[in-house]
């Protein structure tokens, strides 16, 4: 875990790992292609977009009852570190903009607090226990914990974190589940943008292109705000971090 190799460092290399998350998750999204461009793994031939794209198909072949086939497939997608786009674009071809993105909402929220609860359970008490004897980091995850509305709802505008492992990490900080929770509305923006390109495509074909339909002016703009997201909560959570270590060092 990244949380771990905080410990035993100061304050100035505390803050320079907090950046170094934002950079880490920057490189990812400029360097890993869209859910709807992925191929297959040479080496391996599994390639979830088949997978996916299988899946959506079948959904839309069950009438009345694929919205309920369609979130359960979506929560564990979310679990399973599948890319979700794909669903997402998917929604849009199967059930339109309204109910698609309702879907989507519904199926990435209970994922997310699926993992959430997982990370919890599974990995904060070891963290608890490492950081028992360091005030400064102790003092940092209080801070995060304090501030986790604002801190999930900025980091879910934002598509530079990687949605599926950022709701197992929430779990190791002490970021309330009540929190987590409200934060999620985060993530309305990016899922409509996603479900409207999906409705352009017109059918579940034109989802495995590298190219579908899509409104430049609403890239775009969707594309700017979790630009700005993004910067917000990397100094957000440096100036936050830095308060926390500073009323330690004060007392």
């Amino acid at each position: 875990m990244i949380i771990s190799k905080f410990l035993p460092l100061g304050k100035t290399v505390i803050i320079r790992h907090l950046l170094s998350i934002t950079t880490f998750s920057l490189v990812f999204f400029l360097t890993t292609p869209p859910a709807f461009a992925l191929e297959s793994s040479a080496s391996t031939g599994f390639n979830p977009q088949t997978i996916l794209f299988h899946a959506l198909t079948w959904v839309d072949s069950l009438g009345a009852v694929g919205a309920i086939a369609f979130i359960i497939i979506y929560i564990l997608a979310t679990l399973a570190f599948f890319p979700g786009s794909i669903l997402t674009l998917g929604a849009g071809v199967v059930f339109g903009l309204v109910l698609g993105s309702f879907y989507v909402f519904i199926g990435a929220t209970i994922g997310a607090t699926a993992a959430f609860l997982v990370g919890r359970y599974l990995a904060r008490g070891w963290v608890a226990e490492k950081i028992q004897g360091n005030s400064k980091f102790q003092a940092i995850d209080e801070a995060v914990g304090r501030e986790g509305l604002k801190i999930v709802l900025l980091t879910r505008l934002s598509p530079v974190f990687p949605f599926n492992l950022l709701n197992y990490a929430y779990g190791v900080t002490g970021v309330s589940l009540k929190d987590y929770l409200l934060g999620s509305a985060g993530m309305i923006p990016g899922t409509i943008m996603y479900v409207y390109i999906g409705s352009l495509a017109g059918n579940l074909a034109t989802i495995g292109t590298s190219a579908p339909a899509t409104n430049p002016v609403l890239q775009w703009t969707i594309r700017l705000s979790g630009f700005i997201a993004t910067v917000a909560v990397t100094l957000y959570v440096t100036k936050i971090a830095r308060q926390a270590l500073t009323s330690v060092i004060s007392e």
